[in-house]
């Protein structure tokens, strides 16, 4: 159950999140830097091979500014499901695999595309661990040579951008997508406990609010997931303390439980309709025998009366998860309806001339105001119930 879920999310991952940045005609292009001294320290990806990342230099009055910006690409839970991940020609266990992601949407370098980070320093940081960034395992497997060091690649990638000028910044914003999404969220204070107070540093998950609820069979059958994940990377050192002091480990990997002991600033942009956590967490295969959600969950063209209201329900139970994020003043949120998953990544998702607005804002623009404190921005969409195609 668990093996099928994890490799399908590669994949959906690969489609949804990876191909929009592979080269293409006209967009920037970056190339990666490969840390080779991180094997020192034993900071390696799955494979052994060394950390990498992608650094766009600033430029203008954006020079003391940086974005790092969290590669997603999904999780491993098993020693089998982590093998399959070392050969994946997108690099997602080994940086030997690893291609140019181009740099799009909060990540462009045009002003019209991307008004308030265009000229930043910014950072995507390539992921091959498999745990977010979590995992510190020592021992390497003896039967397939694998490393757990999730962990010391976030920390030896954030050691060199400080470095190279990130600690001299006066603006520092630690995003990412997915799994990079959850992981700005579980780095978050540790992050910004890296700076002096004068800087502002901040965190945005982007579809990285992965919800703690039931799926079709009333069953909450992702915990397991989270449980064997953080077991097979030894991620609970690594976790936020005040939640594993109170709940099991696997449960911190949920956002809702670990968001109330966050200090820092984070803003949470996610659909109540996103696509990964409606396939996987909501209507994962296993909890819907018959298939009568396949169609529905593919193309919402093809949900019947009953499974709409269904999602619905869905939505209500993310709405009442997020509740925490509220609670504190200081954090923002963009929830929208749009049946999507990663738009910080799209361009025009993120600021395009159809872009979904709340407040009559794209999202870029509702990032930038929230990130400047021109304003407390936490909307979510109440004037479309229903999932919809943006």
């Amino acid at each position: 159950m668990i093996n099928v879920r994890s490799n399908e999310w590669v994949k959906c991952t690969v489609i949804m999140c990876i191909m929009m940045f592979l080269k293409t005609e006209g967009l920037e292009e970056v190339g990666i830097t490969i840390i080779q001294s991180g094997i020192a320290k034993g900071a390696v990806c799955l494979d052994g091979s060394p950390p990498a990342y992608q650094l766009a230099k600033g430029f203008g009055d954006g020079v003391s500014n940086w974005l790092v910006h969290i590669q997603g690409g999904g999780w491993c839970n098993s020693v089998q499901d982590c093998v399959s991940r070392k050969t994946l020609i997108y690099g997602l266990g080994s940086s030997k695999l690893m291609t140019p992601l181009n740099f799009t949407g909060i990540l462009s370098n045009e002003k019209e595309q991307n008004p308030i980070f265009y000229n930043w320093n910014r950072v995507i940081m390539r992921y091959c661990d498999g745990s977010s960034f979590t995992g510190d395992v020592e021992e390497v497997d003896p039967a397939t040579s694998l490393y757990f060091r999730g962990a010391r690649i976030f920390n030896v990638i954030v050691e060199e951008l400080m470095n190279i000028g990130m600690k001299d910044a006066q603006n520092v914003f630690l995003s990412g997508c997915s799994a990079g999404g959850l992981a700005s969220i579980l780095h978050c204070d540790k992050f910004r406990g890296l700076f002096p107070t004068s800087t502002r540093v901040k965190c945005i998950a982007d579809a990285g609010y992965f919800p703690h609820m039931k799926d079709l069979s009333g069953q909450y059958s992702f915990e397991t997931f989270y449980d064997q994940l953080v077991t097979l990377h030894g991620s609970a050192k690594y976790l936020p303390s005040e939640c594993t002091s109170n709940m099991a480990p696997g449960l911190c990997f949920y956002p809702q439980f670990v968001v109330p002991y966050i200090k820092t600033p984070i803003f949470v942009l996610n659909s109540a309709y996103d696509t990964w956590q409606i396939s996987y967490i909501f209507a994962p295969n296993e909890s819907d025998p018959h298939g009568e959600f396949t169609k529905c969950k593919t193309d919402l063209n093809q949900c019947s009366t009953v499974q709409l209201q269904r999602l619905q329900d869905f939505r209500a139970e993310f709405l009442d998860s997020i509740s925490v994020v509220g609670k504190s003043s200081s954090n923002g949120m963009f929830i929208n309806t749009c049946f999507a998953h990663c738009q910080s990544e799209s361009q025009q998702a993120w600021s395009g001339n159809d872009a979904s607005k709340l407040d009559n804002k794209t999202i870029a623009e509702g990032v930038g105001d929230w990130f400047f404190d021109k304003s407390e921005f936490r909307k979510i969409d109440n004037e479309h119930i229903l999932p919809h195609y943006c």
